[in-house]
């Protein structure tokens, strides 16, 4: 692992390892990230832009929209500035940035948990409750949800980073990962992390689990009374609406999952975990506004009118 010459290891600095372990020059991956970070920010910021400025898409499900792309335009900027850096040998970071890059990582990745429920138990009304949607997904209720899913979501992750920041940290501070977070953390730790891992467990099932098994009854659901209707065309219209959100929480929740509802003994930091956290904090943002534009007749109807 190398180390920037230019700069002195202090007793509260870490390295990031990175993807050191992937290829012996890890800045040929540089241009990689970076045009996948720009993707991702010019994608969700003309998706806001689009969400706002049209009438056609002034609805609770847009709204709902408009919010996640405010997410996946927040987590890659805690995420891959540093992973950019880290790639042109600057891979030293310090404490306290660490530790501010775990806050806003657990509250951003929380924050799209949630919304990405509200949005399934969105579909859930507009396609099992069609004559109630308009008086149960008021203004007030999706205002509501989205106060909700970010206030909760913050606590969560001060909470979360209060109990790391009382931790020790001792012998080699390498981080065998590209950016800081918890587990990677407790390994570093001299101290017991065994209520930092209790804490995970019992705050990543209401913050992570719990809405993830919201959103799996909902499709059920979606899709028990989609199965139901009588004629193709209309199927496949109504399973159309649906199908761009449930690629996307299949492909968020999927990696996040198997990244950290394990035991930190059985978490190796191999590289199939670095893949796991690369798809969900960089590849998922960029996805998303290609998932829910491509596939959405109003959406690609709202850009036209806006930049034509």
């Amino acid at each position: 692992m190398k180390i920037n010459s230019s700069e002195e290891l202090s007793t509260t600095d870490f390295i990031l390892v990175g993807f050191s372990d992937y290829v012996s020059h890890p800045v040929v991956l540089f241009p990689v990230f970076l045009a996948v970070f720009v993707l991702s920010f010019l994608g969700n910021v003309l998706l806001i832009l689009v969400t706002i400025n049209s009438p056609l898409l002034h609805s609770p499900m847009y709204f709902f929209l408009s919010n996640l792309s405010l997410v996946d335009l927040c987590l890659p900027l805690v995420v891959v500035p540093r992973l950019l850096l880290s790639l042109l040998n600057n891979n030293i970071i310090s404490f306290t940035e660490c530790i501010a890059q775990v806050y806003f990582f657990i509250a951003f990745a929380g924050v799209e948990c949630f919304i990405l429920t509200t949005m399934a138990y969105d579909r859930y009304v507009a396609v099992c409750k069609p004559l109630y949607y308009i008086k149960i997904m008021n203004s007030k209720m999706c205002c509501l949800l989205v106060f909700a899913s970010w206030t909760i979501n913050v606590i969560n992750s001060v909470l979360h980073t209060l109990l790391i920041s009382r931790l020790s940290f001792c012998g080699p501070r390498l981080i065998q990962h590209f950016f800081c977070d918890l587990i990677p953390l407790f390994k570093l730790s001299c101290s017991d992390t065994s209520g930092n891992e209790l804490v995970i467990f019992t705050e990543g099932f209401l913050v992570v689990a719990l809405p993830f098994l919201i959103t799996l009854i909902s499709y059920i659901h979606i899709i028990r009374t989609i199965l139901k209707i009588r004629c193709t065309t209309a199927r496949r219209t109504t399973f159309s609406t649906c199908s761009a959100h449930l690629s996307a929480v299949t492909l968020f929740y999927g990696t996040m999952i198997c990244v950290y509802f394990r035991p930190s003994t059985a978490y190796s930091l191999a590289n199939d975990d670095k893949l796991a956290a690369v798809l969900y904090t960089v590849f998922t943002p960029m996805l998303n506004p290609f998932i829910y534009s491509l596939r959405n007749k109003d959406v690609k109807r709202a850009f036209k009118k806006l930049f034509f």
